[in-house]
């Protein structure tokens, strides 16, 4: 099956929320052609391959539903559309089992997207569906058409429908640049600034800290921020503070260094051994051994962490056992500055919801927008993907009841 030249749907981004709108679609029987400015699909999911592609997250849906901060309750009913248990058959329908890890994620067995994507690609040749690569949208023409910058010069077409999922503002070079936010602002629609998510932040390292730790892991340590917590491994990148531990409170960390100038993280370097219990370790006899061997035996602190800890608290840590383990059970960081959007895993901001009628947006019937488009933002655990896959299935739904 071949879909024709002009298809009932154009599809305009060929990553996880515009392929899944565009299996929808055709299982539903209307002819749909994606659009891709990308030489090749999916590039951005790929990229999450290499981190095992963490698909969704295993917690209850009533929990994960209020894992989108001031979306969430907006977000609700399109996760309803397509929820996890829907997106881990789906995956298995396509021949990738899936695990749920030690966290609580969820991961196909075989760790990686392409065995995924070119199952799912082979799938959507099959349904019929086209693929439009090196083909940059650059908005309506005169006439209203959609309008295309491609190797063999502007095409233009008139869809029936057409589903927006040209991604936010991060890894531009994957292909999502959020260059489509002036030409939605022209049709009168609001989009909120784009900003970094799950995102690293600066710290002042001492020029030793940084000679000597820079790319060291952080392991299984507990970080708190304003009442907030999270739990897990992290970086000492060069520049600061980065991983999952601390991506899991990077929009309230941001908000404070925007409005503040800084924030100030606390560190427990070891969040499975009460103060109690440190301080009872750090009191047997120390005899001739240097603080850092000590700190290294008592209390099992890694090279890093020790150094960790001397940032923290300064170079003269306290000898005192309580005093010690209380440093190491809350040790501050302050972060001075947020890394921006080129190192950003995902982006927060993009087209605000009241800009639309469900999905669809105001003032431009026939035009309906999914994935990280939407100006919502989650932590990296599977929830972003999980809300791709969920507004492209509630867009593609919402054409097909309209036009199929």
């Amino acid at each position: 099956m071949t879909a024709p030249q002009t298809p009932d749907v154009a599809v305009i981004g060929g990553g996880p929320a515009g392929l899944m709108a565009a299996e929808v679609l055709s299982g539903a029987g209307l002819s749909v052609a994606v659009y891709e400015r990308m030489p090749t699909l999916g590039r951005k999911f790929l990229m999450a391959g290499r981190g095992g592609l963490n698909l969704t997250h295993s917690e209850d849906f009533e929990r994960l539903a209020e894992r989108y901060g001031a979306a969430s309750a907006t977000l609700r009913s399109l996760l309803e559309a397509f929820k996890p248990a829907d997106l881990i058959a789906w995956a298995e329908g396509l021949g990738q089992a899936t695990f749920v890890g030690s966290s609580g994620r969820v991961f196909p067995k075989a760790l990686k997207a392409s065995p995924l994507l070119r199952a799912w690609i082979a799938r959507l040749e099959e349904q019929g569906v086209a693929f439009k690569t090196r083909s940059t949208w650059t908005g309506w023409d005169v006439t209203g058409a959609l309008s295309f910058d491609t190797a063999d010069g502007v095409q233009t077409v008139r869809p029936r429908a057409t589903i927006l999922a040209l991604g936010g503002a991060s890894w531009a070079r994957l292909g999502s640049d959020g260059a489509w936010a002036a030409l939605l602002a022209a049709r009168g629609a609001v989009v909120a600034p784009f900003r970094p998510a799950n995102v690293g932040f600066t710290v002042a390292w001492t020029a030793l800290f940084r000679e000597r730790f820079a790319g060291s892991p952080l392991k299984n340590i507990g970080l708190s921020f304003e009442g907030a917590t999270s739990r897990g491994d992290a970086l000492a990148a060069g520049y600061g503070l980065e991983g999952g531990a601390v991506y899991a409170l990077s929009a309230a960390l941001r908000d404070a260094v925007e409005a503040r100038e800084s924030a100030t993280l606390v560190v427990d370097l070891r969040p499975d051994v009460s103060e109690a219990q440190l301080t009872a370790r750090l009191s047997r006899p120390r005899g001739g051994q240097s603080l850092s061997s000590w700190l290294r035996k008592a209390a099992r602190l890694s090279p890093v962490e020790i150094g960790l800890l001397r940032e923290a608290h300064g170079v003269a840590l306290p000898v005192a056992p309580d005093a010690l383990a209380a440093a190491i059970k809350a040790a501050p960081i302050v972060l001075t500055g947020v890394q921006g959007l080129e190192r950003a895993i995902s982006s927060a901001g993009g087209l605000r919801f009241d800009s639309l009628d469900g999905l669809e947006l105001r003032g431009v019937p026939g035009v309906f927008v999914a994935g990280e488009m939407l100006d919502w933002e989650a932590p990296t655990g599977g929830y972003l993907l999980q809300a791709c896959f969920a507004t492209g299935v509630a867009a593609a739904r919402a054409v097909v009841e309209r036009f199929g």
